[in-house]
């Protein structure tokens, strides 16, 4: 048996799988796997976002999409298309993505959504631009299915939280891009160019994304596939379980694989509250994204604020998101940090009905930011890394494709609400009514939160074994 260099030296080694236990070719190896995922995600934002950018301009000049009339009712409905794909995506993301792997899956999605944008771009009406939306969410939501399994089963263990967040931060940073993007390139080439922009990962990250992305050496391990996922493990520095370890007791029934696992007997509460979760997140990140500029107007803000609100919104969402991570790491625990920016996601939309000054009210829109999207990215981390192995992928898929119901209802609850209260003698009596029920939603999750375990038995195992490892004075995925 071989003796580790800290083992022979008396020093504490560090757990297996953390960031201070891999060299620094490991970490190269994993970094690039965080930056492809990451640059995915981006384009995943944009590509979602990029249709408010180009609808007020349809509604003006019908013809730039091959029409004579189009309604707000119409375009609503179109701009929903993606989201209902997304949905379906991602759902089938988990149905087939703990069967066939992460690393098929990721390729696919990258290819399908790409495809998909490029072939939008050529759109000679709505009806067909409406069906490439709804197929091409189909790539965006399997991809924002299968990567929160993928990061979780390669990221350093002590640093899981900061690479979720890293990776999910995408998304709004996506969107940031999409509106940057479309002020510089809508008016002079129109709006064909911004979806042509939205394909360019089939010529970029999906070379980057083959030659860097191998499949995941757990996913491997589960499959029976021992000695590829340890030559994988040794390039990254993942730890596996150890050779030898004891076989499930006696009369213990088998884990599933996939949706079957998920929803059996042990977690199926805990899957119905994670989904929950993930609907109250993405209820607050699509309904103020969409009607935050009109209720701000009821306050006496004018248009030009439009836009700065939604960037502090988002900037809160990234930075915020990141500090959360980063102490969800260090000291808290996802549980509790989660906890936490919901709760303050309540009391600033709360705070939001009274007539602060400006500066106070930015404050709030920012924090607001960390509570919304910026909790749904801790979410995201939460559940990858809440599940074993084996119902990984689908756990993740539920989280964001039941979540997005939220992101189809949000946007429909906040015109609700403006429609009914926008014509009272009260100009901010619309947004009062939308902030109550928003804050009231943030609560919500704040409890369901709260009421979810803090770990999976099975996961919390394949994290027990691993470390046995050292107990053992046996490497693992590491050459001796």
């Amino acid at each position: 048996m071989t003796t580790s260099a800290s083992a022979r030296s008396g020093a504490v080694a560090a757990p297996p799988g953390s960031s201070a236990a891999r060299t620094p070719q490991q970490l190269r190896a994993v970094y690039a796997i965080l930056a492809i995922a990451c640059a995915a995600l981006i384009f995943d934002g944009y590509d979602i976002v990029v249709y408010g950018t180009i609808v007020s301009g349809w509604l003006e000049n019908p013809s730039l999409i091959g029409e004579t009339t189009i309604t707000a009712a119409q375009a609503g409905t179109v701009g929903s298309y993606a989201l209902i794909g997304v949905m379906i995506g991602a759902l089938a993301a988990g149905a087939i993505g703990d069967h066939i792997g992460r690393r098929r899956m990721v390729l696919a999605s990258i290819a399908w959504f790409s495809i998909g944008m490029a072939l939008t771009a050529t759109s000679p009406n709505l009806a067909f631009f409406s069906v490439m939306r709804l197929l091409t969410g189909l790539g965006l939501g399997s991809l924002l299915a299968v990567l929160g399994a993928l990061v979780a089963e390669f990221a350093p263990t002590d640093r899981k939280n900061q690479f979720n967040a890293i990776v999910y931060s995408g998304i709004p940073a996506g969107g940031v891009v999409a509106s940057l993007v479309a002020l510089v390139v809508l008016a002079p080439f129109g709006w064909r160019t911004l979806f042509m922009i939205g394909a360019l990962p089939l010529v970029t990250l999906l070379p980057l994304a083959f030659y860097f992305i191998p499949e995941s050496p757990k996913w491997l391990e589960t499959r029976g596939r021992r000695d590829e996922a340890e030559k994988i493990a040794a390039l990254t520095g993942v730890a596996l379980e150890p050779m030898g370890t004891p076989a499930p007791e006696v009369g213990a029934v088998p884990e599933k694989v996939g949706f079957a696992g998920l929803f059996g007997s042990r977690l199926a509460i805990p899957t119905l509250l994670l989904g929950m979760m993930s609907f109250s997140g993405l209820l607050l990140t699509y309904g103020l994204n969409t009607w935050l500029p009109k209720i701000m107007q009821g306050y006496d803000k004018g248009e030009q604020y439009s836009l700065f609100f939604l960037l502090l919104l988002n900037a809160g969402a990234v930075i915020g998101g990141l500090a959360a991570a980063w102490a969800a790491d260090r000291f808290f625990g996802p549980q509790k940090t989660i906890v936490f920016t919901f709760f303050l996601a309540a009391l600033t939309l709360f705070g939001m009905t009274f007539r602060f000054p400006d500066l106070i009210l930015f404050a709030f829109i920012f924090i607001a930011g960390t509570g919304t999207l910026g909790t749904q990215v801790l979410i995201y981390g939460k559940v990858s890394n809440f599940y074993a192995t084996k119902v990984r992928a689908a756990g993740v898929a539920w989280c964001a494709g039941f979540g997005r119901l939220g992101g189809i209802f949000g946007p429909v609850i906040g015109g609700a609400i403006v429609g009914a209260f926008v014509s009272q003698a009260d100009p901010t009596a619309a947004g009062r009514i939308a902030f109550w029920v928003f804050a009231g939603v943030a609560m919500l999750g704040a409890v369901l939160c709260a009421l979810v375990p803090q770990k999976h038995s099975e996961a919390e195992r394949e994290v027990a074994v691993a470390r046995q490892a050292l107990a053992a004075d046996q490497p693992v995925g590491s050459e001796a």
